[in-house]
């Protein structure tokens, strides 16, 4: 087929959930491509001599390869192809933002929809898993080299995989009971299946990486001790997961929730499925949720599919400056989810018994760009009005937890209390210790802080095959 004929075929659409029948239940919304889908799907591709697509992406998959394969009805080769670069597909495949980073610079899309690369990316995994032909890559032999990883989120997890298959000893140390890290306690359960984790998780334990759960760094032990313990180098993939709050008044009252103790308790703890795990959870029947990214939309989605009747999302500045992706926001509105935009909190209202009752909220408009590059939120005096609510959850953002930082001296941390790393190396101010991912550049993506992982493992790698 030539490139005119591949620029007639419109991009697929994904069949999903309908709406109504979704928001009241916890399982995926999308179902993901068929094989007659994926194939037309990975038709439009260009195969072009310079993939700017794989320059988009932070992990560096070979793109265009793994497509043509899908498109030739190798869907096994094409998850074999990601999985030299990538050792979570099916998981990068249903939370990357690819809109603003691979697909973003497919040629297609300067003239129409760029090629779906996150959807083929997700068929190409489900089908392998489905299939029963995940097979372990060639693992080097052995170095003689122990890593401690600190974190198994998508950064200690990225690691763990490409350092296993160079031949060297990895564990990785993870303070909750399960691994995963953001994957299983901060994305919902439909729109990340727990299962797909343990699956992904699961193949790097087949290739060797060995992992300690319930294991807290700067408690059990400290970066310090691990060394004493034989670990020649350390990945601290520690995230940020420090709840943040707007510091106005009543946010003490009952009924406010941080987004991380409140996804936490429905996604890692299975609150949604109480009295079959034991986990208890607000189900509030008038929720506002206060944030714009992703956690906020998940915090939304989720309080829908406890049984609320309306959940309000309030943000201070309009929909064109979220930070959530528009896949996102697009499944929230379909879902019935009340957008308060260019609105801000001013305080919470409690009832005699220190119940939250209502929000007292700003009216905003937009000014000039401040620092984010955003247009700055500037309150409309006057404009005070009451959103009558039983239940809020505060999603703006989160920041570094201090204990690793705190027992390890001689670790350099910037003002804000994250680690200081290369960006290119991963390496820190500690001979040895490396870092990437949320502790290091602060909230980001999934993809980003796997794209840090990547760096540091072949800095580590070298590091370690200097000091034989």
């Amino acid at each position: 087929m030539n490139a005119k004929e591949r620029m007639k075929i419109p991009r697929q659409a994904m069949p999903e959930q309908d709406p109504k029948v979704r928001s009241r239940n916890f399982d995926e919304v999308p179902y993901g491509y068929t094989a007659e889908l994926a194939k037309k799907e990975a038709l439009r591709c260009l195969n072009c001599p310079r993939p700017f697509c794989v320059e988009g992406c932070p992990v560096e998959i070979d793109i265009p390869a793994f497509i043509n394969l899908i498109a030739d009805g190798d869907f096994v080769g094409a998850a074999k192809k990601i999985k030299e670069k990538n050792a979570l597909p099916a998981i990068c495949g249903r939370v990357c933002p690819q809109e603003i980073q691979c697909e973003q610079r497919c040629v297609r899309g300067k003239k129409g929809e760029p090629v779906a690369i996150g959807r083929l990316e997700r068929f190409a995994a489900d089908y392998e898993r489905s299939q029963g032909e995940v097979e372990i890559p060639e693992i080097a032999g052995p170095t003689g080299k122990k890593v401690a990883i600190v974190g198994s989120g998508p950064a200690g997890l990225t690691v763990a995989g490409d350092l296993v298959k160079l031949g060297h000893d990895v564990t990785i140390f993870e303070a909750l009971h399960k691994p995963g890290g953001v994957l299983v306690y901060g994305i919902p359960e439909f729109r990340l299946p727990k299962d797909i984790v343990a699956s992904e998780i699961d193949y790097l334990k087949r290739m060797g990486v060995k992992i300690e759960t319930s294991y807290v760094i700067g408690k059990t032990s400290t970066i310090d001790e691990l060394f004493q313990e034989g670990y020649d180098a350390i990945f601290l993939g520690v995230g940020a997961g420090l709840p943040v709050f707007m510091g106005i008044p009543g946010e003490n009252l009952n009924g406010v929730y941080s987004a991380n103790e409140y996804l936490t308790r429905a996604n890692l703890m299975k609150a949604y499925l109480f009295p079959e795990y034991d986990t208890p959870i607000v189900k509030g029947r008038n929720v506002a949720v206060i944030g714009g990214g992703n956690v906020a939309m998940d915090s939304a989605r989720t309080a829908l599919r406890l049984g609320a009747d309306n959940v309000y999302l309030v943000y201070r500045r309009s929909e064109k400056e979220m930070p959530a992706r528009l896949e996102e926001i697009h499944h929230a509105k379909e879902e019935g989810i009340n957008f308060q935009l260019l609105t801000n909190p001013k305080r919470y209202i409690g009832d005699d018994k220190g119940w939250v009752v209502g929000i007292e909220c700003l009216r905003m408009e937009l000014g000039e760009p401040d620092e984010s590059g955003r247009r700055r939120p500037v309150p409309i005096e006057g404009s005070e009005f009451v959103l009558d609510v039983d239940t809020v959850v505060v999603a703006i953002g989160t920041r570094a937890n201090p204990l690793v930082q705190a027992t390890t001296p001689g670790l350099e941390l910037n003002k804000w209390g994250y680690i200081v790393a290369d960006e290119e190396t991963g390496k820190t101010s500690r001979e040895g210790v490396f870092a990437g991912g949320d502790i290091v550049t602060g909230s980001a993506t999934v993809i980003l802080a796997m794209g840090a992982g990547r760096k540091a493992a072949r800095a580590i790698h070298e590091y370690l095959m200097d000091k034989k």
